[in-house]
């Protein structure tokens, strides 16, 4: 253990003195190494920490809901089969809830862009309204940054409360939290705001409620909208009662819907059943091809960064023929040879390696600055990753010097110049 050691301590003194020796020589053949752990781990990074973020995004939009549309997320086929679909209904809400036994909650939604919101002299456009039924709160996590969710009796009554995106509130109000108990005007029409949602930020997948929106119930935003309306678009979600499979509730709502809208047992379907779990299989099939395409950049770096780290080790090797004679003469197995110099051309790769994870971190940290609702970091699983493929790299690019070095006869080594 301690020759091991003492091996280990002497490599790296040696790769150290490298470094310092000859500067550039090492600089120039450990930048593909630098570019190569660069180019992949960036890559990871970025992947990584967007696919956690959606993922989180698609977990509040509820694993177990299928949403009931117009045009299916899959894209399969061509838009003509799908644009003379009728949009789904309010009345088709209590006859899912009635018909369908694995729902637990039924929620029929709607929204359409291109409204005016005004609080005193103050005022935005092109604003997203999103009304609801009850129950959106049990399909989806509503955070709310100030005030409360609408309750059941404002659902029944129609009630003109309603919630502000964050974006919203802070346009219309300067500080979000100063919105709740206002009143502000909403195409003309008076409204009572009783909460404001958490900022979200910048999402893939969206959602129902966002940033950018009002929220208000269905009763009250049918007198300012008519949902009939081909700018409208309106969508019924249904969560699956517990340890009922989504698989099997959708069953039961493709003939419930098909009862609902007398389709014939030879017609097609005209509504489609899109859930989350397709968003995530597009989304896994994506990352992977990102992070392919991450790996291939990163290996030619590689390749010549190992071209760059196996001719430094050459040149080592030439200028120590001296010194490894000498230690071969004085009892040094080749095995001891072929270890000190593997180890240094590691350390010499880790280096390398090390500098291009500090890039990363170090652009990791600007981005997360910048992008304030993007989280972004380094985690600890692609540091060691780094660095292990650096070790890798080193070991391979460093076995036929040192392997050359170990075979030398000690006799002509001692005597070469």
């Amino acid at each position: 253990m301690l020759s091991t050691l003492k091996i280990v301590w002497n490599s790296l003194k040696m790769a150290l003195q490298e470094l310092r020796v000859n500067k550039l020589r090492t600089f120039l053949s450990l930048l593909g190494i630098t570019i190569g752990i660069f180019c992949i781990i960036a890559v990871l990074t970025v992947t990584d920490s967007m696919e956690k973020s959606i993922r989180k995004d698609l977990n509040s939009l509820g694993t177990n809901v299928v949403y009931i549309e117009k045009w299916p997320w899959d894209g399969d086929g061509e838009w003509w089969q799908y644009v003379n679909r009728p949009q789904p209904k309010y009345h088709e809400v209590r006859q899912i809830k009635d018909k369908v036994g694995t729902t637990d909650a039924v929620t029929f939604t709607f929204s359409t862009g291109g409204r005016k919101i005004e609080y005193g002299s103050d005022y935005m456009d092109q604003v997203a309204l999103i009304a609801t039924s009850a129950d959106l709160d049990k399909m989806q996590t509503i955070d709310l940054l100030a005030g409360r969710y609408f309750s059941p009796s404002e659902f029944n009554s129609g009630s003109n409360a309603v919630v502000l995106g964050w974006n919203i509130a802070n346009g219309l109000f300067g500080n979000p939290e100063v919105a709740v108990g206002k009143e502000i005007r909403v195409s003309d029409r008076k409204c009572r705001v009783i909460g404001v949602l958490k900022r979200k930020g910048e999402s893939l997948i969206g959602g129902v409620l966002n940033d950018d929106c009002v929220v208000m119930t269905y009763y009250y935003a049918r007198t300012i909208v008519d949902e009939r309306s081909w700018s409208v678009n309106t969508t019924i979600l249904a969560r699956a009662v517990d340890g009922i499979p989504t698989a099997q509730m959708k069953d039961d709502l493709t003939g419930a819907m098909r009862a609902l809208r007398r389709l014939k047992p030879a017609e097609g379907n005209d509504f489609a059943l899109n859930e989350i779990t397709t968003v995530q299989g597009e989304l896994t099939t994506l990352f992977t091809y990102i992070n392919a395409g991450g790996w291939m950049i990163a290996a030619f770096a590689l390749l010549v960064g190992g071209f760059g780290i196996a001719n430094i080790m050459f040149v080592t090797v030439k200028e120590r023929t001296n010194i490894i004679g000498l230690k071969k003469a004085i009892g040094a197995r080749p095995g001891v040879i072929l270890t000190e110099f593997l180890i240094e051309s590691m350390i010499l790769c880790m280096v390398g390696g090390g500098l291009g994870l500090l890039v990363v971190f170090t652009g990791a940290a600007i981005a997360k600055n910048l992008f304030s609702t993007f989280q972004i970091g380094l985690s600890a699983g692609n540091i060691i990753l780094g660095f292990a493929i650096s070790g890798i790299v080193g070991i391979i690019a460093g076995f036929i010097p040192a392997w050359t070095a170990s075979r030398l006869d000690p006799v002509v080594a001692i005597r070469s110049n």
